[in-house]
């Protein structure tokens, strides 16, 4: 990640950590649209509340879709830097007894249909989006 990597945003809470958290919470709350067809479906129906694209995306073609959806729908739209991280983030790799990720499923686009709780981590990136404009 680069520039806000460990920059604190919001009382010792980065933007890293911040979208970790989001992600957890909607993954928990069942409000999480993972993969390119579900975040196109979530997109479209206009459900979303944030999608999250990894710029590292090998498909040209998916990254205008998302943009154009996003930018037609009036969708926040922030982009982080590794695919494999976000699929990390997303639940999708096994935990082994050590309690690290094995088995990391890349995932080059997802879409925050429900937040769950409205914490301070969904506030530091609503905050985060409106001041940069969603490139982490």
């Amino acid at each position: 990640m680069a520039g806000t990597e460990g920059g604190d945003v919001s009382q010792g809470m980065n933007l890293k950590d911040a979208l970790k958290e989001v992600l957890r919470n909607a993954l928990i709350h069942d409000g999480l649209a993972r993969g390119i067809r579900e975040a196109v479906k979530a997109l479209d129906k206009r459900q979303a509340l944030l999608c999250v694209l990894a710029k590292n995306c090998t498909e040209a073609a998916y990254i205008r879709l998302v943009e154009a959806l996003c930018s037609e729908h009036q969708i926040k739209l922030l982009k982080i830097e590794d695919k494999e991280e976000l699929g990390e983030w997303v639940g999708l790799c096994k935990i082994d007894k050590d309690g690290k990720p094995r088995k990391i499923v890349k995932c080059s686009c997802v879409v925050v249909k429900e937040i769950g709780v409205d914490s301070e981590a969904w506030s530091v990136v609503q905050d985060y989006i409106k001041s940069k404009g969603g490139s982490m």
